[in-house]
């Protein structure tokens, strides 16, 4: 008895007036699809999940990967016809399918798991998710009967003014058993105003096949909107994140004025952390405990260690150990590698290096494609020189150098143990363990220059 979820997601989305899918668009820095397909995954109560695509399908592919099957729907003809594109993947009719809209990303696996459970419980054919919500305007009407027992669903278009007025709307989720789902949706038609074959139509279907049918009513309603347009975006990030940064307080988290700070869906945070205004943490980040980050911060697919110091800066694709203090103005990117007790200070970029422990560049510095030793220390100026406008090469530094300010070391280059750089030096060539290296002009005074200078004009 196999277990299904069926995401529809083959949308343009139009009214979002954007080049990408609709379910691909981002909701703090992470595609609206991947959170449907995420919460999916963690109740554990699915066996398999398919993703109905369509338009521009392989962006979303490229976001899915192998995650899930994919389904294609050619031609946007409704809700009921896209769900029709999944029955080839289903091997068996036995079990029950979960079927979701793909732009619905704040339903959360609590959810999701709780619909599943009921429907179980109650052994029914049928669950449709629902809600009540102040202003019902485009969503479909739950209309119930004498029995105050699911009747049908009615959508915006077809309905009249007094069904308008009913408060109680369909979210587009549904649980049906297998065995039931495509003899339903082979009596859809597309009889409507619209022209298209209505998932909503299986209720009235069923009814009349008098199936056990009953709803699960989501008391938060928020978690259900959809987002169809950039302003319904934004107000799904709120929500998103009030909720997650609720959580990580709960749980020791300090944030000073919350409302400026967004962390994304996958970040781990540890306790003691105080996170300052105007930050931003996103993707798969991970911030342990004791450190202090922001204000003014961008941190994305890093991993942040204890008691670390980070205001005004930019770490993406990085990772900075315990102890070290970043910034203000730095900028960690592409697998830097920041060892512990390090001091990353003011306009200094790290791209795809690693330092190892007490090394130093205070202020404006370029490391690029390098590895760094212990107590090494980085004068003010200081470039790592790795491109020669085809290829990159690598820069070797050992234990306890010293680069004196405005040296460019061009690359491949290794600087070995206890040696000293002069400033104003440019090196191309190796320097042995314990060396003095200088490699500038000799300094020349013309005395009174000036002066013959003026006296000439």
């Amino acid at each position: 008895m196999r277990k299904y979820a069926i995401v529809l997601a083959a949308g343009k989305g139009t009214r979002m007036k954007t080049e990408l899918p609709k379910c691909a668009y981002p909701l703090l820095r992470k595609p609206m699809i991947a959170y449907i397909v995420e919460n999916l995954k963690n109740t554990g109560l699915l066996d398999e999940l398919i993703v109905v695509v369509g338009h521009k399908k392989e962006i979303m592919m490229d976001i899915l990967n192998d995650t899930v099957t994919y389904a294609v729907q050619e031609e946007q003809l409704g809700t009921g016809h896209a769900v029709k594109m999944a029955k080839d993947k289903m091997t068996d009719m036995d079990g029950f399918t979960i079927i979701l809209p793909g732009d619905m990303p704040l339903i959360n696996e609590t959810v999701i798991a709780e619909a599943i459970n009921d429907h179980k419980e109650y052994g029914n054919d049928l669950t449709v998710v629902t809600t009540i919500v102040d202003d019902p305007f485009g969503y479909g009407r739950i209309i119930r009967n004498g029995n105050d027992s699911l009747d049908s669903i009615i959508e915006e278009n077809d309905a009249t003014n007094v069904q308008k007025a009913i408060k109680e709307i369909n979210t587009g989720i549904y649980i049906i058993k297998n065995n039931l789902l495509f003899q339903a949706l082979d009596q859809v038609t597309n009889d409507n105003s619209k022209g298209e074959y209505y998932l909503t139509d299986i209720v009235k279907i069923l009814k009349n096949e008098n199936a056990n049918m009953g709803t699960y009513v989501l008391k938060t309603s928020y978690k259900a909107m959809g987002v169809n347009d950039l302003y319904a975006l934004s107000v799904a990030e709120g929500k998103l994140r009030n909720d997650i940064n609720r959580a990580l307080m709960i749980k020791g988290v300090a944030m000073i004025n919350p409302e400026t700070i967004t962390i994304g869906h996958n970040v781990v945070i540890e306790e003691n952390v105080t996170i300052h205004p105007n930050t931003y943490i996103t993707g798969n980040s991970i911030v342990k405990k004791g450190a202090q980050i922001g204000p003014n911060t961008e941190i994305h697919n890093s991993e942040i260690g204890e008691s670390v110091v980070c205001k005004h800066s930019l770490v993406y694709n990085s990772r900075v150990q315990e102890y070290t203090t970043v910034g203000p103005f730095a900028h960690l990117r592409d697998g830097a590698d920041i060892g512990p007790r390090n001091r990353i200070g003011n306009f200094v970029e790290i791209k795809k290096s690693s330092t190892g422990e007490n090394t130093k560049a205070s202020h404006l510095a370029y490391i690029g494609d390098a590895e760094i030793g212990n107590h090494v220390n980085f004068g003010c100026g200081a470039i790592t020189v790795n491109y020669d406008g085809s290829n990159k090469y690598k820069t070797i530094i050992g234990d306890n150098v010293f680069v004196g300010c405005n040296v460019n070391l061009i690359a491949p280059i290794e600087v070995h143990d206890d040696s000293f750089i002069a400033a104003g030096s440019t090196l191309n060539k190796n320097v042995p363990k314990g060396t003095l290296a200088i490699a500038r002009a000799y300094q020349v005074n013309k005395e009174n220059y000036m002066k013959l200078k003026k006296d000439q004009d």
